[in-house]
């Protein structure tokens, strides 16, 4: 974006929070494609949005202040939604995903139509990615995301200043109309939602100008999830209230949270479990010997006991050492398959080391080294 952020939201570079939030929603509400025709009015909104992501944003909006430049913008990174680490999926189970399509939400509260409103708030869900690191100590994570909040300015009633809620006078609270159509069968009657409250039955005077009487605005939402440790890629988190908010007071939604937990370099979990590979020397695993390896947990360090023998491909059981079971203090195991190193190349003494084991063992061996190798071996 070329232009001032400021300039696009509208708003003073002293502005408030506060502040932001409400020039926000004002411009956006003139610039959204469903109210506004405008050829170019996809691009304002979007312009709009990115100039609110950066100024929503304390560290983002310090950053731009400072060097007039975009947070992330450079690097391709990601926006808000959490620094990277979120993933806005399914909203409301049916594909909203921005700013966008909540301010589709909100016109389609609002006046207009004649399809039964719902008052109650819908459900919410995010992807929250995890490493397994976080997972097996247990962790709290931000998420920003967008959503249909409660008004700031009438506490969510959707009242204004002396408004009240009152029975809808074009259906008597019904929240339907009959109509009579006359045919040459007769008169036939037909039921529909009420035009004037959208199914209600109540219709507010003097509503909230923030609002319009909804009872909630779009806005972007800060809520920090504990995630407990141990728990599994798919399972969810459901944080009561942080949905949609309903309309005019009604109960709100929940944020269901599903987590997704990234692959490790080093382990793989089955279940509670952890299995790892581990590089053995060859005389180690002939002759047994004890290995140290770093565990899942910070500075957590597992002895695994190498039996006498240890065949490549073995794998090496080590109790109580794996993922943590989800709200308990047990742990999974740890499981090591060993890979058995073999030298690419020996010394002198090593290769006379191991020419006696073959010796002992009876088996022949093929001398690889050239002519002139044995013939200075020998001297």
């Amino acid at each position: 974006m070329a232009k001032d952020l400021y300039e696009v939201l509208g708003v003073s570079r002293d502005a408030s929070e506060s502040d932001i939030k409400k020039a926000f929603r004002h411009r956006a509400r003139e610039l959204h494609p469903d109210v506004n025709k405008a050829p170019d009015a996809e691009d304002q909104f979007k312009e709009l949005n990115e100039a609110y992501d950066v100024l929503s944003d304390p560290q983002k909006r310090a950053q731009y202040d400072r060097f007039g430049t975009i947070p992330g913008a450079a690097s391709g990174g990601p926006g808000g939604y959490g620094g990277g680490y979120v993933d806005l999926e399914d909203l409301f189970g049916g594909g909203f995903g921005g700013m966008g399509d909540i301010f589709s939400t909100f016109f389609g509260g609002a006046a207009g139509g004649a399809r039964q409103v719902r008052k109650n708030g819908r459900d919410m869900g995010v992807g929250l990615r995890l490493t397994l690191d976080e997972v097996a100590a247990g962790v709290k994570k931000e998420i920003v995301y967008d959503r249909l909040a409660p008004c700031p300015d009438c506490d969510g009633t959707g009242l204004g200043e002396d408004g009240e809620e009152v029975t809808c006078p074009e259906c008597n609270g019904q929240g339907r109309v009959v109509t009579v159509q006359r045919t040459f069968l007769g008169d036939m009657q037909s039921a529909t939602t009420c035009p004037k409250c959208h199914g209600t039955g109540t219709v507010i005077e003097n509503p909230c100008p923030e609002c319009e009487g909804q009872g909630r605005v779009p806005d972007r939402q800060r809520v920090t999830v504990e995630v407990p440790a141990g728990i599994r890629d798919g399972q969810q988190l459901r944080v009561a209230e942080f949905g949609e908010a309903g309309m005019q007071g009604a109960p709100a939604g929940d944020l269901i949270v599903t987590c997704r937990v990234q692959p490790h370099e080093f382990f793989e979990r089955d279940g509670d479990d952890l299995h790892a590979r581990v590089s053995v020397p060859m005389v180690q695993a002939a002759l047994g010997a004890e290995i140290e390896i770093d565990g899942i947990m910070a500075d957590e360090k597992v002895t695994v006991r190498i039996p006498e023998g240890c065949q490549a491909g073995q794998v090496v059981r080590v109790k109580g050492h794996g993922m943590p079971r989800l709200r308990s203090d047990a742990r999974g195991d740890l499981f090591a398959h060993v890979e058995v190193v073999i030298p690419k190349k020996l010394s002198k003494r090593e290769r006379e080391l191991l020419e006696e084991l073959a010796a002992e063992q009876g088996e022949d061996v093929a001398d690889s080294r050239s002519f002139l190798q044995r013939l200075r071996d020998a001297i």
